[in-house]
């Protein structure tokens, strides 16, 4: 039997047999209103999740650089930070430091 792709697979089975197998079903009205904040829920496992705090005042201003590709690749091949050394390179370029 030929293997389908997932699309084939899909359009294979009715929108009726997909609900049928389905381990989350479509909400209906009743189960919004029925539903409770997680927190709520579970207060001591969220409790436990990090969350960033609102920031004081902006360090740093977002802005749109165009980079030649090269460029841009060696620094993204260096890894997580890659926008962070950028500004670093400049900052030294220009003796800012």
């Amino acid at each position: 039997m030929p293997k389908l792709s997932k699309t084939k697979a899909a359009k294979a089975y009715s929108t009726k047999d997909m609900r049928a197998v389905s381990d989350n079903p479509k909400w209906t009205k009743q189960d919004f209103a029925k539903a409770k904040p997680f927190a709520e829920v579970f207060p001591e496992l969220a409790a436990t999740i990090r969350r960033r705090g609102k920031q004081k005042a902006p360090t740093k201003k977002a802005i749109s650089l165009r980079l030649d590709p090269d460029v841009l690749d060696a620094y993204k091949a260096t890894g997580a930070g890659w926008q962070s050394r950028i500004n670093d390179d400049l900052r030294k370029a220009r003796n800012l430091d």
